[in-house]
């Protein structure tokens, strides 16, 4: 229980013993991309999730992001799946348009599939920024995928 008195409320649980989790990485920026995954996986494994039980996919950029994390929801072999890129702003209208159409993507696939997706697709104004953010943000996608692969199973289950 908690502050909410008689209403029962889901505990916040960040277990990742027994979970199968499968992360799409983006190799454009690559640098950035590998401290995403460095903070992600080190995370993963500080909440218990087992190594054989995580897959590494590499993409070539953030737009490619939604189609392999498409066909990985829909291989029912996942508890959750983690997004990681970087798309910095550069001279063009580019930038949004890959921002924006990852981050469409990713939701989409997410929402159709059932199977959540913890974006960490970084979207910096330069390399500093992306650099200063990376670790924090791929620790930061690896609990959200667990906590939310546990909270969709008690969903599920009530």
């Amino acid at each position: 229980m908690s502050d909410y008195d008689s209403i029962e409320e889901i505990d916040i649980n960040r277990d990742g013993a027994g979970l199968r989790i499968g992360i799409v990485a983006a190799r454009f920026s690559a640098d950035i991309t590998d401290g995403l995954l460095a903070g992600c996986t080190a995370e993963l494994a500080k909440l218990g999730v087992n190594s054989d039980d995580i897959l590494i996919a590499t993409v070539p950029g953030a737009l490619e992001l939604p189609l392999a994390l498409q066909t990985m929801a829909e291989s029912g072999r996942y508890d959750a799946l983690i997004a990681l890129g970087a798309v910095i702003r550069g001279e063009t209208y580019h930038f949004e348009i890959v921002s924006n159409e990852s981050a469409r993507g990713i939701t989409e696939v997410q929402l159709e599939t059932g199977v959540p997706i913890a974006n960490g697709v970084l979207t910096t104004e330069d390399d500093d920024q992306a650099e200063a953010r990376m670790m924090q943000k791929g620790a930061d996608c690896a609990a959200a995928a667990v906590e939310m692969a546990n909270l969709l199973k008690v969903l599920g289950a009530s």
